[in-house]
């Protein structure tokens, strides 16, 4: 499948008429029907007015090669987030519920949540054997307020996961640095899972969250790496005016 062309039929093409003749020649066709000028994205020629003109340096960068690639990849986290965040609002409920009532949190899944069972059995995820989970039971004697406490830093910590989600979905700067505070913050607590009781899963999705960071930290160079905002930003105009000249090669 030709992904590039995939995108522009659901997004349209994207034109650009440099003001460098060399490139501008290469872009440009004359038809009986008028002008056409090649896409960016997919290489197709289209007719009519270029959507954009300036020098070749100012043309839109867009979702092509490895900037496309990219983008699968940070929604493909975004839904990983997402499901996390919904599993951890869950056991916020599972603490409010069980200030009210002594029925452990097995039972609560169990019994309550139990139209939930096939999807955390797809998940491969065991109630009775989450090391969090026997941590939040040792816990169910204290006080209604620490109760309270623990339920509003699971509501805090499942909320700051679908943000999170929504940043990396949405392809924002600011999505990327939640993305690396908020999974480097979770990582202890896999380890701390992981040392208590390994299983494949655990190790598979400690490896994927820091796989992750090191991902976004280095291709994105956040917090000042590898010369940081400004050097990203650079890159990216040097990747949309190589998107000009690899366009008119092609033409």
């Amino acid at each position: 499948m030709d992904w590039n062309l995939r995108v522009c039929a659901r997004k349209g093409h994207v034109t650009y008429a440099p003001d460098e003749q060399e490139y501008r020649r290469k872009l440009e066709a004359h038809t009986p029907l008028g002008e056409a000028w090649r896409c960016l994205r997919c290489g197709a020629y289209v007719l009519g007015e270029p959507h954009g003109r300036g020098p070749a340096e100012n043309a839109p960068v867009l979702l092509r090669g490895k900037q496309l690639r990219s983008a699968f990849i940070l929604r493909a986290l975004a839904i990983e987030r997402w499901i996390r965040g919904a599993i951890i609002i869950l056991l916020g409920v599972a603490v409010l519920r069980l200030k009210s009532t002594q029925v452990s949190l097995k039972d609560l899944f169990d019994k309550d949540l139990s139209s939930l069972k096939p999807f955390f059995d797809q998940i491969h995820f065991n109630v009775s054997d989450s090391t969090t989970i026997h941590s939040i039971e040792k816990v169910l004697s204290a006080k209604p307020s620490t109760l309270n406490l623990i339920a509003g830093g699971l509501f805090f910590y499942g909320a700051l996961q679908v943000v999170e989600g929504i940043g990396l979905w949405s392809l924002k700067r600011w999505g990327e640095y939640v993305a690396v505070v908020g999974t480097t913050l979770f990582i202890p607590f896999e380890i701390y899972e992981l040392t208590h009781n390994a299983t494949w899963l655990k190790a598979l999705a400690l490896l994927i969250n820091v796989a992750a960071v090191l991902y976004l930290l280095l291709s994105k160079r956040l917090f000042g790496l590898r010369g940081g905002y400004r050097a990203y930003e650079e890159s990216l105009h040097e990747a949309s005016l190589l998107e000009v000249q690899e366009s008119a090669e092609a033409a």
